[in-house]
């Protein structure tokens, strides 16, 4: 059930099952529970160092030591670790390359993540940049890049132009498909190196990738 792209003794990368919470949970399966069975061991470390949606997919990285996950916090604060997205959006962003600024504001009550005119208490500056790679008559394929790591970021701030992400009915879309969310790219320097390394996966020819990655 859990694909491993990468390992060492520092850190395991794998794809993030959809359905999966990215950290420890009570309530729902987690990649962490599946890693302590993978390595066949129930109470091995795992560090959580970045997240992904429940319902997305794609590049993950965990630490296996306390200084592991120490050295790549470090770079998530820094700046010095990348992380690109791929998304399938309804209708076509324009324009094709740019960038999109918003504060969002977290409603802990609703589970729901909105848009706000302006900076108030509890909102958050977000920013990311994308570039339409391919489109359709009725969706586009988006590469994305994150600048600030906020909730439901990528999903809010496409549904907020009238772009929601397929599959994304908490935000507008109207498509039933899994989230057509996917990290594709990790970028940082592992434990123990002193030069970055570059990590891609595509996503699967499936639900809202399919039509721009078929088999």
């Amino acid at each position: 059930m859990l694909q491993i792209v990468y390992e060492d003794q520092n850190i395991t990368i794998c794809i993030k099952p959809i359905g999966y919470s990215s950290e420890d949970s009570a309530f729902a399966p987690c990649v962490p529970a599946l890693l302590r069975e993978h390595w066949n061991k129930p109470a091995a470390y795992v560090g959580v160092v970045h997240r992904l949606d429940m319902g997305a997919s794609g590049l993950m990285v965990y630490a296996r030591t306390k200084a592991a996950a120490a050295a790549l916090s470090r770079q998530m604060t820094d700046g010095s670790f990348h992380k690109e997205y791929l998304c399938v959006c309804a209708g076509v962003p324009q324009p094709d390359v740019g960038t999109m600024e918003d504060w969002l504001f977290k409603d802990s009550r609703q589970h729901k993540v909105f848009p706000v005119k302006k900076e108030r208490k509890g909102a958050k500056k977000a920013l990311l940049d994308y570039e339409v790679l391919e489109k359709n008559e009725e969706s586009s394929l988006c590469r994305v890049q994150l600048h600030t790591g906020r909730t439901h970021q990528i999903r809010v701030q496409f549904a907020s132009r009238r772009h929601p992400l397929y599959g994304d009915g908490k935000y507008g879309s109207r498509i039933k498909c899994a989230l057509g969310l996917w990290c594709a790219r990790l970028e940082f320097i592992l434990p123990g190196e002193d030069q970055p390394r570059i990590f891609f996966q595509e996503p699967p020819a499936a639900g809202a990738f399919e039509p721009f990655f078929p088999e």
